[in-house]
């Protein structure tokens, strides 16, 4: 799997069945009890993907947390993320129980990563980036971009930004710029 799409696009029934993977770690993370236990019989959930879990609440992000290799196979790395992404992100409190009737849930399957010699190559709203110079790296997803209707360059300056370089840093011979895509879906979508 070399090139920036995944494999093939997720079927309706695997969407459903890692949104319930997702929902249930939240509500486990944030309550406690027994760890859930998924047994599901989906091949593509024993690849090991890159996937991120974004929570919002009120259409305001509450918490995304992911793994932007493949390090782990899909079901396991979504279930990890969510729970993750409810009490880890550093950007936000954890989320308490009385949130969770009112939060959305959003995962997005992360294609492997590719680097651009030329910012040409970058497909607004379909790449992800991933910009890495020294010690500092940054990630948006394909979906943030689109959100905020940006151009390329507002993308890649953005993705500095969230890196904690300067917007300008992109331009560096030594920064490396990386794409992705990313199937996207959420509970409204399934």
């Amino acid at each position: 799997m070399n090139d920036e799409k995944p494999d093939r696009p997720l079927t309706v029934a695997e969407k459903r069945a890692l949104l319930h993977i997702a929902r249930a770690s939240i509500e486990w993370a944030v309550k406690g009890g027994d760890k859930p236990r998924f047994d599901y019989d989906f091949p593509v959930f024993k690849e090991e993907r890159g996937a991120f879990v974004t929570i919002s609440k009120g259409g305001q992000l509450r918490g995304c947390i992911g793994y932007v290799l493949a390090i782990k196979p899909l079901a396991e790395t979504v279930a990890e993320m969510a729970a993750a992404a409810a009490l880890r992100d550093p950007r936000f409190p954890p989320l308490a129980e009385h949130e969770l009737a009112d939060i959305e849930v959003e995962i997005s399957v992360l294609s492997p990563l590719r680097e651009v010699r030329d910012i040409s190559e970058i497909k607004v709203g379909e790449h992800g980036l991933y910009i890495k110079k020294g010690m500092y790296s940054g990630l948006l997803l394909p979906q943030v971009a689109t959100k905020y209707n940006w151009s390329r360059e507002e993308f890649l300056e953005q993705t500095c930004v969230k890196a904690g370089l300067p917007p300008s840093a992109c331009k560096d011979k030594d920064t490396r710029i990386e794409i992705f895509s990313a199937q996207v879906f959420g509970d409204q979508d399934v």
